[in-house]
Protein backbone atom coordinates (compact mmCIF):
# COMPACT_ATOMS: atom_id res chain seq x y z
CA UNK A 1 0.00 0.00 0.00
CA UNK A 2 2.76 2.47 0.92
CA UNK A 3 4.33 1.55 -2.88
CA UNK A 4 1.72 2.45 -4.02
CA UNK A 5 1.13 5.47 -3.08
CA UNK A 6 4.57 6.69 -3.51
CA UNK A 7 4.40 5.73 -7.44
CA UNK A 8 0.84 8.00 -7.24
CA UNK A 9 2.63 10.40 -6.03
CA UNK A 10 6.06 10.31 -8.48
CA UNK A 11 3.40 10.55 -11.08
CA UNK A 12 1.72 13.19 -10.25
CA UNK A 13 5.07 14.95 -9.76
CA UNK A 14 6.42 13.94 -13.41
CA UNK A 15 2.70 14.76 -14.62
CA UNK A 16 3.37 18.46 -13.07
CA UNK A 17 6.89 18.84 -14.28
CA UNK A 18 6.09 17.70 -17.51
CA UNK A 19 3.14 20.21 -17.56
CA UNK A 20 5.14 23.13 -16.16
CA UNK A 21 7.98 22.69 -18.85
CA UNK A 22 5.08 22.52 -21.94
CA UNK A 23 4.01 25.62 -20.18
CA UNK A 24 7.51 27.68 -20.46
CA UNK A 25 8.18 26.53 -23.67
CA UNK A 26 4.93 27.29 -25.14
CA UNK A 27 5.25 31.09 -23.70
CA UNK A 28 8.94 31.27 -24.76
CA UNK A 29 7.69 30.01 -28.39
CA UNK A 30 5.14 32.56 -28.14
CA UNK A 31 7.14 35.88 -27.19
CA UNK A 32 9.15 35.69 -29.97
CA UNK A 33 7.50 36.62 -33.03
CA UNK A 34 5.98 39.73 -31.06
CA UNK A 35 8.23 41.40 -29.52
CA UNK A 36 8.04 44.18 -32.27
CA UNK A 37 4.54 44.22 -31.18
CA UNK A 38 5.61 44.33 -27.85
CA UNK A 39 7.90 47.10 -28.56
CA UNK A 40 5.60 49.24 -30.09
CA UNK A 41 4.98 51.58 -27.44
CA UNK A 42 5.17 55.81 -27.83
CA UNK A 43 7.46 58.07 -25.74
CA UNK A 44 4.26 58.19 -23.32
CA UNK A 45 4.36 54.93 -22.73
CA UNK A 46 1.08 54.24 -24.18
CA UNK A 47 0.87 51.55 -27.27
CA UNK A 48 1.45 53.05 -30.74
CA UNK A 49 -1.72 52.72 -33.14
CA UNK A 50 -2.39 53.21 -36.54
CA UNK A 51 0.19 54.47 -39.28
CA UNK A 52 2.79 54.68 -36.43
CA UNK A 53 2.50 51.50 -35.49
CA UNK A 54 2.48 49.92 -38.18
CA UNK A 55 5.54 51.72 -39.91
CA UNK A 56 7.34 50.81 -36.24
CA UNK A 57 6.47 46.97 -36.84
CA UNK A 58 8.11 47.26 -40.19
CA UNK A 59 11.16 49.09 -39.38
CA UNK A 60 11.87 46.40 -36.16
CA UNK A 61 10.76 43.45 -38.37
CA UNK A 62 13.81 44.47 -41.16
CA UNK A 63 16.00 45.07 -38.17
CA UNK A 64 15.38 41.98 -36.54
CA UNK A 65 15.66 39.87 -40.31
CA UNK A 66 19.26 42.36 -41.01
CA UNK A 67 20.60 41.43 -37.42
CA UNK A 68 19.89 37.73 -37.92
CA UNK A 69 21.55 37.91 -41.53
CA UNK A 70 24.55 39.30 -40.12
CA UNK A 71 24.57 36.87 -37.73
CA UNK A 72 24.85 34.07 -40.21
CA UNK A 73 27.20 35.97 -42.71
CA UNK A 74 30.13 33.01 -41.68
CA UNK A 75 32.45 31.87 -44.37
CA UNK A 76 33.54 28.53 -44.82
CA UNK A 77 36.41 28.14 -42.47
CA UNK A 78 34.41 29.42 -39.59
CA UNK A 79 35.26 33.11 -40.03
CA UNK A 80 33.05 36.09 -39.82
CA UNK A 81 32.37 37.63 -43.41
CA UNK A 82 33.69 41.39 -44.33
CA UNK A 83 33.55 43.54 -47.22
CA UNK A 84 31.49 43.06 -50.22
CA UNK A 85 31.04 39.28 -49.60
CA UNK A 86 29.10 39.93 -46.48
CA UNK A 87 26.81 42.89 -47.97
CA UNK A 88 26.19 40.08 -50.67
CA UNK A 89 25.48 37.52 -47.97
CA UNK A 90 23.64 40.15 -46.06
CA UNK A 91 21.63 41.21 -49.16
CA UNK A 92 20.56 37.54 -50.41
CA UNK A 93 19.48 36.64 -47.05
CA UNK A 94 17.36 39.61 -46.81
CA UNK A 95 15.84 38.98 -49.80
CA UNK A 96 15.13 35.03 -49.41
CA UNK A 97 13.60 35.97 -45.95
CA UNK A 98 11.23 38.17 -47.87
CA UNK A 99 10.01 35.84 -49.57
Amino acid sequence: MLMLKKSALVAIAAVFAVTLAHAQASATAGAAPDSCEAKAVGKNGKPLAGAAKASFLKKCKADTVAKACETKAVGSNGKPLAGAAKASFVKKCKADAAK
